[in-house]
């Protein structure tokens, strides 16, 4: 059973069970996954179906298939945890389920055209901006806390 807090969390991904069953099943086990190695057999399992049979329902679903999915999902908690810790690049390039530095950086770069540590730098630059106008009066403390 899925606790309410996660499926609120599930909902506001975009994972609530107005899709086929498989297919919800598989992008929620994505979810819950995807720091692990994941494979297209292995969700298939999951799912009860062949690996073919979710290759392309997926795509035809979620719009992108199995690997640009996983792959968005990961970069996504990446860039939670380069804005939002001190860990190094590549701690949070395995730590999220990437396989290699290598690939991380060069999949990275192609969601986001930056690379981790230039969208880092960007973050830290703007985080600090806004200090400095919140300090100043421009920006109202309701908004950062």
């Amino acid at each position: 059973m899925i606790p309410a807090t996660q499926i609120g969390q599930l909902r506001s991904l975009g994972l609530e069970r107005a899709e086929p069953v498989e297919i919800w099943k598989a992008r929620k086990f994505i979810h819950e996954h995807s720091d692990d190695e994941l494979s297209l057999t292995k969700v298939a399992k999951f799912s009860n179906i062949s690996a073919n049979h979710l290759s392309e329902k997926f795509k035809k679903v979620a719009g992108i298939n199995f690997v640009d999915y996983v792959a968005r999902i990961r970069v996504g908690k990446a860039r939670d945890l380069l804005q939002n810790s001190n860990l190094r690049i590549s701690e949070i390039a395995f730590a999220v389920g990437f396989q290699s530095l290598s690939q991380f950086n060069r999949v990275f770069k192609k969601l986001t055209r930056k690379s981790p540590t230039q969208f880092r730098t960007a973050h830290n630059k703007r985080a600090k901006s806004h200090q400095v106008q919140r300090l100043h009066g421009k920006i109202a403390p309701k908004y950062f806390p």
